[in-house]
């Protein structure tokens, strides 16, 4: 092996340097409610379970969307091969609850390691994996280098660089290229991403996406029917995963349309449930009465602030129309146009989802979503889809048949992966 680049031998001194820091670093974290305070030991490198005897699998998501992700992975993993136990590291608080709720029982979870040299070499010491599989964009060198010091065949699968991050790489080649070069593969999950990891000295393989093949969102049966009664037959408007700004233009262009239509609802999911009461002041804002979920309100007149975790399933049966956030601003790129679409539901993008533009291609190409440029343009769509409930059943229907061919890249991945299996 050739010698370690300074810079990656710099960021290993830094980072050993930096890092009796991350205790209180981390205690700061969870007061803020961005740490399980319970669980701090696990960022720090200490296992709060014991390592099952035998060959271990490691699948590693940062956040929600990485982590329902490996799901499906997690639980074929499960059924092909009982012979081996898999373990499940995530970095955030929300993603540990969502995995806690859905991961299969026989499934260990923790939180991921800080990237400082005692932490990392006291989670590969404990859990000793045989395979490490790291999904979308978290490329830490001392877990990546010493895992693979440690003879750990590692996948990037999903792999996901922006060109920002690819730019900042760029300018650290040698250091971008012993860390890519630690993987055994590397599957991107789109054609920039492919272009920027082999800029950056990457060998690729084929292009796979997880978030393609997860299950529809579940929900709760009681729930969704006392939802729909609730609603007394109102067609309801869904917005979801929205982000700042996008409240007000949705809700203007809500008001708009439900003036002359009574019958429709507006419900709004956004993506940080803890933004619920500022979104359901802008949604005041533009005319709308807003009343939020988390303080025990039920639907009503007005828009509807749907402001709790692990709900977006119940919402997205009851919805008529799906109206997908992240993409009415710049500079978030739009969130996953499957969840929707597995559910067959007909849905408006904002111009800017450029994170998803593959698929929205895919969709529009099928005449399965509809894309609006601006407020008013979103409000012709609304009105449009309101008025033709039959084109939107047919658009919802056209979603579906895209998910389900995106759906065939589970046996792709686990043929890929096979070869790395213990």
């Amino acid at each position: 092996m050739s010698p370690t680049p300074a810079l990656l031998r710099l960021y290993a001194a830094a980072s050993s340097l930096l890092e009796p820091l991350a205790p209180a670093l981390l205690r700061a974290r969870a007061r803020r409610g961005k740490e399980d305070a319970t669980r701090l030991h696990e960022r720090l490198g200490h296992a709060t379970i014991p390592r099952p005897a035998g060959d271990l699998v490691w699948l590693h998501a940062v956040s929600v969307g990485e982590s329902l992700s490996v799901l499906p992975l997690a639980q074929a993993l499960c059924a092909r091969r009982p012979d081996i136990s898999v373990l499940v590291t995530s970095g955030t608080v929300t993603s540990a609850q969502v995995l806690a709720e859905r991961l299969p029982r026989a499934v260990i979870h923790q939180f991921a390691p800080v990237d400082g040299p005692a932490a990392t070499r006291r989670f590969l010491d404990h859990w000793r994996p045989s395979l490490g599989v790291l999904v979308e964009s978290e490329l830490w060198p001392n877990l990546i280098l010493g895992a693979a010091a440690r003879g750990v065949r590692l996948a990037l699968v999903s792999a996901r660089m922006t060109e920002a991050s690819a730019r900042g790489w760029g300018r650290t080649a040698g250091a971008a290229r012993r860390v890519l070069s630690a993987f055994d593969l590397i599957l991107p999950q789109d054609a920039d991403t492919e272009a920027r990891l082999k800029r950056l000295g990457a060998e690729v393989g084929p292009r796979l996406n997880l978030k393609q093949i997860a299950a529809p969102l579940p929900c709760d049966p009681a729930a969704l029917a006392d939802l729909r009664a609730r609603l007394d037959g109102r067609r309801v408007v869904l917005a979801v995963s929205t982000h700042p700004g996008e409240e007000a233009i949705i809700g203007r262009a809500f008001a708009r349309v439900s003036a002359s239509r009574p019958d429709l609802a507006l419900i709004v999911v956004p993506r940080h449930p803890a933004r619920g009461a500022s979104v359901a002041a802008d949604l005041a804002a533009a005319g709308l009465e807003a009343t939020r979920r988390s303080a025990g309100a039920q639907p009503g007149a007005g828009a509807y602030v749907a402001d709790t975790l692990g709900e977006l399933g119940l919402f997205l049966r009851i919805a008529d129309l799906v109206v997908m956030g992240g993409s009415f601003v710049d500079g978030i790129g739009g969130h996953n146009p499957l969840e929707p679409a597995r559910l067959a539901r007909a849905m408006i993008t904002g111009p800017y989802a450029f994170n998803a533009r593959e698929l929205y291609d895919e969709l529009f190409a099928w005449a399965g979503a509809a894309e609006a440029t601006d407020e008013a343009a979103l409000a012709r769509h609304m009105a449009g889809f309101a008025d033709n409930p039959q084109v939107a059943r047919r658009t919802g229907e056209a979603a579906l048949a895209c998910a389900e061919r995106q759906g065939q890249a589970l046996d792709r991945a686990l043929a890929l992966l096979e070869p790395l299996l213990p």
